[in-house]
């Protein structure tokens, strides 16, 4: 554990502003990742429906180079994670309809993933295949230019209330993870890892780090090899890449060659201060 942990990008827990109070917020670290929770249990779990506003992004987590594009598609594989696991309880409705509970992320900072060093450690582990073919001998990252993701997400009740609330934070180990060719190529893997732990402290009503998740539902795996969501709303943020963006992650190819995204034109930025 102490070796993966040096080997960690660091991942700052910063304030957005979005949520409607930092005080009363609870350390709940992961194993991985760090993370500050608030949750109303019994108002959360009387919830049936919900709705998902667009994953913006704070002005701190606008790195120069990542792309706007790289930034919509981190962005919505957020969104496509939220759904997909707040679908396991909940009906997620489309975000023009009122429901029980709206959920907005806000990413607040952002670390983008040196490319060369991505392409180094996939050319050593080509070499390893063919020095010693058929030996498992694990290829580490090299732990230099590991991305980072931190966000920050609320719950709030039909009357603005709000009812869970996380501060969230992780970065990439040269140990663990896909390693892609592409800036914002542990921000994309990261996203996953969020949209995982907020869907389950949502879902559950319990700190997500205290327990290990079950297998997910059918519905959940139909999503994650590309098919239909379990929920109509959740197309608004297309489907997964599927088998096409396991193989892809595999070999360490961009997300954008295989993940289409929602298919929708980037709207304008917006800060937190809008929120």
């Amino acid at each position: 554990m102490p070796l993966l942990m040096a080997g960690c990008a660091n991942a700052p827990l910063e304030q957005a502003g979005s949520l409607s109070s930092y005080s009363d917020l609870d350390q709940a670290d992961g194993l991985l990742a760090k993370s500050k929770i608030r949750i109303r249990k019994d108002e959360v779990l009387a919830a049936r429906t919900v709705r998902i506003i667009p994953t913006t992004f704070a002005e701190g987590a606008r790195t120069e180079t990542i792309s706007d594009d790289q930034r919509k598609l981190v962005g919505n594989a957020i969104d496509r994670t939220l759904c997909a696991g707040l679908s396991d309880r909940l009906e997620v409705v489309p975000a023009s309809q009122p429901a029980d509970l709206t959920v907005r992320a806000v990413v607040t900072h952002m670390t983008a993933t040196d490319e060369k060093a991505v392409a180094t450690t996939k050319v050593v582990s080509v070499a390893k295949s063919f020095l010693l073919p058929g030996v498992p001998v694990p290829t580490p990252r090299l732990p230099i230019g590991l991305g980072s993701l931190s966000m920050e997400a609320e719950a709030r009740g039909k009357d603005g209330t709000p009812e869970a609330a996380m501060v969230w934070g992780q970065g990439a180990n040269f140990l663990s993870g896909a390693a892609r060719v592409s800036t914002a190529g542990d921000a994309y893997e990261l996203a996953s890892a969020f949209g995982n732990d907020f869907s389950k402290l949502v879902v559950t009503g319990e700190n997500p780090f205290k327990s290990l998740s079950g297998p997910p539902p059918a519905e959940r795996f139909q999503a994650m090899a590309g098919g239909a969501p379990k929920y109509a709303a959740c197309e608004a943020f297309g489907r997964a890449p599927g088998v096409a963006g396991l193989v892809s992650g595999a070999v360490g190819a961009p997300p954008e060659w295989t993940d289409k995204g929602n298919g929708v034109p980037a709207a304008p930025a917006e800060t937190a201060a809008a929120q």
